[in-house]
């Protein structure tokens, strides 16, 4: 890195920060510093909610998702949008006219004390995970690639969040979110646009997605049913569905971005410009890794992208056999090289031509990736705790080798304040929760509005401290952003089933839901480590299991008839 990435990397970070504290500094009671004074606008509402989910595990491993299996994952995201209509219809109206805090003190009205504090619970268990996570994947990927100190690192992005959320709670979370959102999309445009310019003279766009498409790189929709594959069309409506109805409607790091709204209008806005923009927008970051995978069709790309398990293995028993690879590997990227331009050059996209031009590029590929299972093999020969899936290193590897000066200190500000915007409203909802649902409910006198806004302060940078904590000794997954969607999806489901019990069946009583949440959680856990299922698919079983199981026990269970508001 030169001296411009650096001013404009640190410029960039303490100028979000500066302006979260300055824009917050004349917050009053609780209101202003957990609901945001209930003044939000629905872009700010759209671009928080956005800023939330895009982590920087998105920014750094949905690309590498991409250049190694193709643009299928955007079916994640396609139940969205129809999460973000029933959110609006139901979820929205009944928390606006509750007047609450958190998306959890509904449940004590509909049901008890006990199903609330279980539901909070749960909430804040997973989203403490994942709090961890958004700062553990970027510093473990800068840490490898750049050099730098792995625990000061995770404390630097930890410090930075916990300055502005602390001073400014939920206010200062939402305007810091459209600086950084501002400075993630610029930042992934400027990529897609140079990446563009880096192609060979005769590779245009289109010639880019055709050598991308031989590859099965844009094979985008598989209406198939096997369970085998993680994403489908059909994962993504229905198990991607629930998922993000889980997410957007019982969450409170989300919930809490749409409670700051004006009005219920602002904030159905809000979440509808979230599902109009989300899929396109996840498109177009995979659409980077594939146009990244292009890049590297033309020039020579490592045989792992993971610099730190290169260095591992090299200076192991096994660096000979690994040198012998990298030169196997060299060879068979020439060839690749060269019928790329071959192809290209000919200009002749004739079915004949195109067929035998697939058929040569399978048989490389297909080399190609058994070197590299080669290459991983003897990684993990030469150290157990070297990492040698290589997934989320591709872009950054891509950013720090082959981008101009300055440009590489944007492109690592997109990923420290994607990392910042994430968990900044992790810590901001664990907070809330926290003081609201346990502190505040376990309270036998009420205290004043100033008491639970310091105890929202304490318990954020308490919270800010444990996810520190929980990043500096988490290990690299299979791919990060899966390990993200796959704590959520353990957990998301049974809330989700908690919160339609309650809206829309109201023959069923709050010992007959606590203890079917009980028993499907148990039930979910154990499904997820035998494999039974793929994850996006614990989402709607976890749903329907604590939907069935508390439709049981009712006939069994004999409760009370618990007195329902009226606005439940």
């Amino acid at each position: 890195m030169q001296l411009i990435d650096w001013i404009i990397l640190l410029g960039t970070l303490t100028f979000i920060v500066a302006y979260g504290v300055y824009k917050t500094r004349h917050n009053k009671g609780a209101r202003d510093y957990i609901r945001g004074g209930d003044e939000t606008r629905w872009w700010t509402i759209g671009l928080s909610t956005m800023a939330t989910q895009a982590s920087a595990i998105t920014f750094l491993s949905t690309p590498g998702q991409a250049f190694h299996d193709g643009m299928g994952f955007v079916q994640f995201y396609f139940g969205l949008p129809l999460a973000m209509v029933v959110v609006c219809i139901f979820f929205i109206p009944i928390y606006k006219r509750l007047n609450v805090y958190t998306a959890y003190e509904y449940l004590e009205s509909r049901f008890d004390r006990k199903t609330r504090t279980l539901t909070a619970i749960l909430f804040l268990i997973q989203r403490g995970l994942a709090a961890g996570l958004t700062i553990f994947a970027p510093a473990i990927i800068l840490s490898a690639v750049l050099g730098w100190h792995l625990s000061g690192l995770t404390i630097l992005i930890g410090s930075l969040v916990i300055i502005y959320t602390v001073a400014g709670g939920t206010r200062a979370v939402s305007v810091t979110h459209k600086q950084q959102m501002a400075v993630i999309l610029t930042g992934m445009f400027a990529a897609f646009f140079i990446i563009l310019s880096y192609l060979p003279e005769n590779i245009n766009f289109n010639n880019a997605l055709e050598i991308a498409g031989a590859s099965g790189k844009m094979d985008i929709l598989d209406f198939s049913f096997d369970f085998e594959n993680r994403y489908t069309f059909w994962s993504g409506i229905i198990g991607g569905g629930f998922l993000a109805l889980s997410y957007f409607g019982t969450d409170q790091s989300q919930v809490q971005r749409y409670l700051s709204g004006r009005s219920v209008k602002e904030s159905r806005m809000g979440m509808i410009m979230n599902g109009m923009l989300k899929v396109p927008l996840q498109f177009f970051i995979l659409l980077v890794g594939v146009m990244v995978f292009v890049f590297y069709q033309f020039n020579n790309a490592p045989l792992n992208f993971n610099p730190a398990a290169t260095e591992t293995v090299l200076n192991s028993d096994y660096g000979h056999q690994y040198e012998d690879l990298m030169l196997e590997h060299d060879a068979l990227q020439h060839k690749k090289q060269n019928l790329h331009l071959q192809f290209a050059e000919n200009n002749d996209f004739t079915p004949a031509n195109n067929s035998s031009y697939r058929e040569n590029l399978a048989s490389l590929n297909a080399s190609e990736r058994e070197t590299r299972q080669k290459a991983r093999d003897l990684i993990d020969a030469s150290d157990e705790d070297a990492e040698s899936n290589d997934k989320d290193y591709v872009f950054i590897h891509f950013i720090l080798n082959n981008l101009p000066r300055g440009l590489i200190g944007l492109l690592l500000a997109v990923i420290l304040s994607a990392a910042m915007s994430s968990t900044a409203s992790e810590l901001n909802a664990l907070s809330s929760t926290t003081s609201i649902d346990l502190y505040k409910r376990s309270r036998k006198t009420d205290l004043s509005d100033e008491h639970y806004v310091k105890a929202s302060k304490w318990f954020t940078l308490l919270w800010g401290i444990i996810a520190i904590a929980f990043a500096s000794f988490a290990n690299l997954f299979d791919n990060l952003i899966q390990l993200v969607n796959i704590i959520g999806s353990i957990f998301y489901g049974n809330v989700l089933g908690i919160f339609l019990l309650a809206f829309f069946i109201r023959t069923v009583n709050s010992n007959s839901v606590f203890i079917a949440a009980i028993i499907t959680q148990i039930v979910i856990i154990i499904i997820f480590t035998f494999d039974v299922m793929p994850y996006l698919w614990l989402n709607l079983a976890g749903c329907l299991l604590v939907i069935a199981l508390a439709l049981i026990l009712e006939l069994f269970i004999k409760t009370p008839e618990h007195k329902i508001k009226k606005y439940s």
